[in-house]
């Protein structure tokens, strides 16, 4: 490669992240919808932050192997079995009985895992805040506070307790006195879109660290800003068959690094 032409490449993946960082505040500043779940009435339960502030953190430990929609909509599931879904309720439920209502509903790949992850989950929010989980977030806090909070419940990884994070900050607008602990959480449609976008090369498509750290690079007070714009475009326009470049709005920046084995 000559030294002009590496150099252009080298312009044109600034160019990319300058823009994927514009557009992606853009879409940051927008979110007024709050939209977890599908389901009008499921989406209601875990978005209450003033009301069940624990179906939010609940409906988070659900979120592993199976379809985001489903785990989100366990509180709901929970709820309906229990009429009532206040904390104090939750929290007089046996081991026994969560494992029972776990697998008549088959509401998880892992129902007696998941049901003990769950009960754990309603026992830390009542015996190590209170009964209130707003209390994870409450008082400014920074966001590695925030984040290692949720991954000191059982059951939630770096991935979801970034998530989470961000989901707070993003589109409830928690305050909090800092941003840069909110890292990229990468799925399967963010590492294609960093491939493609020449973000990443190819061989690491599934370095998580490295894809990270190139959010970070990208936005260092605020790496996850990122997220929502990337998981947009990856799955609506940077698809793995037919990608719409024409509609994406980085197709001037991007060098469309397009194979057929990318994931």
């Amino acid at each position: 490669m000559s030294a002009g032409k590496e150099k252009q490449n080298v312009n044109t993946i600034k160019s990319i992240e300058e823009i994927l960082k514009e557009e992606s505040v853009k879409e940051y500043k927008k979110v007024k919808d709050i939209i977890l779940v599908s389901d009008k009435e499921r989406n209601n339960l875990v978005k209450d932050l003033k009301n069940y502030p624990h179906a939010f953190v609940l409906a988070c430990a659900m979120d592993r192997q199976i379809n985001a929609d489903r785990a989100w909509s366990i509180p709901y599931e929970i709820k309906q079995t229990l009429g009532n879904f206040s904390i104090n309720t939750l929290y007089n439920v046996s081991l026994d009985e969560y494992k029972k209502i776990f697998n008549e509903k088959k509401l998880h790949r892992f129902n007696d895992n998941m049901a003990t992850v769950f009960y754990n989950a309603v026992h830390k929010i009542v015996e190590e805040y209170d009964s209130d989980a707003s209390n994870i977030w409450k008082g400014n806090p920074s966001s590695a506070t925030v984040v290692l909070r949720f991954l000191n419940f059982d059951g939630i990884g770096i991935k979801i307790a970034t998530m989470a994070t961000n989901i707070l900050s993003r589109d409830f607008k928690i305050k909090m006195s800092d941003y840069y602990s909110i890292d990229i959480s990468p799925d399967v449609h963010i590492k294609r879109l960093f491939k493609r976008m020449g973000l990443i090369n190819k061989k690491d498509i599934n370095n998580i660290d490295k894809i990270i750290y190139k959010a970070r690079s990208i936005n260092p007070d605020f790496p996850g800003i990122i997220d929502l714009t990337c998981w947009k475009l990856g799955r609506s326009v940077c698809r793995p068959t037919s990608p719409k470049c024409d509609k994406c709005i980085l197709k001037i920046y991007c060098p469309k690094i397009i194979d057929s084995d990318d994931i």
